[in-house]
């Protein structure tokens, strides 16, 4: 009788710590891209590594960030990577260095909603648009 017991302990355990309920949903996610394209006109090489800078300093290399819902619920989150200089102009200005904004770009999995906002390092959040010209993305561009 105590071998059965004890055969039988970690099947109940594992029940009462919600390893799994009967019958419940997992909700589908899709995998997508956030991107942030910081506009702070800073002269540099395209392609580099770059950080935001002034009043956008807290989009940098390893700044936490959440993806949330429009009830605020967290739906993902993680560190953003190093940001890559982006021309601000699409004309060839003939110089190696030129006016650039940084972009970020990170995937992400998150269930389907309405809306989506994404906060960097606890500051207020920006609204994300959907974008699929390049794959699925979330978009904003700061400041907006």
């Amino acid at each position: 009788m105590r071998r059965s017991i004890t055969a039988l302990l970690p099947l109940l355990l594992a029940g009462a710590t919600g390893c799994g309920t009967v019958g419940a949903a997992q909700e589908a996610v899709d995998p997508t891209t956030v991107r942030v394209l910081v506009r702070d006109i800073n002269i540099r090489t395209a392609g580099v590594d770059c950080a935001g800078t002034g009043p956008y300093q807290h989009f940098h290399n390893r700044a936490p960030f959440r993806v949330l819902d429009p009830d605020g619920a967290a739906l993902a989150s993680g560190q953003l990577p190093a940001g890559t200089a982006v021309a601000a102009f699409a004309e060839d200005l003939g110089v190696e260095r030129l006016p650039t904004y940084c972009e970020f770009a990170v995937g992400v999995r998150v269930p389907q909603r309405a809306s989506y906002r994404l906060e960097v390092d606890g500051r207020p959040a920006l609204d994300l648009t959907p974008d699929s010209s390049e794959g699925p993305a979330l978009v904003a561009v700061v400041p907006s």
